[in-house]
């Protein structure tokens, strides 16, 4: 069985405190077989990550975290950005069109300016046959999250649509890379890709901290990087 995890952020999105390569060492010393790097409203990163990834032994996917009207959406397989601030309905199709697919990340969840899709908005627009052929999976799995219940909520949905279910740490500091993962029948990202789509994979659930610790880390890591995060910042 392969280990991915499919929700991650380095110093490319605004609230990342990871620089690419410690991504990747991170990400080869806990197993994983397949990564997506999904900073917000941004692919550099994951590009960088695509072009570092074999030094490392470790497969990357290159997606982003679009921030659609109606809420936060996981894109993979893309190597370019798509806008933020359209409805989801249109930015799926976007993603379609550059030969990507999508995964509802976090859905229903509140709390820390979380921006997630609710049930009815992602139930909507899988009327769309189009979107429902490209938005293939529910993050059932949040690691890091801090409104636990909603993990629950996002299982309850994914069971209901029949759809894949994803694991993923959403880490936005080394130490959570992990904490969340999918599991998948081969090991490569083709062999991930084929699972989302018959909707075999499976939720590892790696670790749990509590709200405080997982807050606490991440301010201290994000102020202990800021001259990283600066220099990517001014180029």
């Amino acid at each position: 069985m392969g280990l991915a995890d499919l929700h991650m952020h380095t110093i490319f999105s605004y609230d990342g405190t990871a620089t690419v390569p410690a991504v990747l060492r991170r990400a080869h010393e806990l197993g994983l077989n397949v990564i997506a790097i999904t900073d917000h409203d941004e692919i550099a990163g994951a590009l960088l990550a695509v072009e570092l990834a074999p030094h490392y032994g470790v497969e990357v996917i290159p997606g982003i975290e679009i921030t659609t009207a109606d809420g936060d959406l996981l894109a993979f397989f893309i190597h370019e950005k798509v806008d933020a601030g359209l409805s989801l309905v249109e930015t799926v199709l976007r993603v379609r069109a550059l030969g990507g697919v999508c995964v509802a990340p976090h859905p229903m969840a509140g709390g820390m300016g979380m921006k997630s899709l609710s049930a009815y908005s992602i139930l909507k627009a899988l009327r769309n046959p189009e979107v429902a052929d490209t938005l293939i999976g529910i993050e059932a799995y949040n690691g890091t999250s801090i409104d636990r219940i909603s993990n629950h909520y996002a299982r309850i949905l994914a069971n209901k649509l029949n759809i894949a279910q994803t694991g993923s740490s959403d880490a936005h500091i080394l130490d959570t890379i992990g904490f969340g993962a999918t599991e998948f029948e081969g090991k490569s990202a083709k062999d991930l890709l084929a699972a989302l789509r018959n909707a075999s994979t499976t939720v590892r659930k790696q670790k749990e901290w509590s709200a405080f610790r997982i807050i606490s880390s991440w301010v201290m890591r994000y102020v202990g990087s800021a001259f990283v995060r600066l220099g990517w910042a001014t180029g």
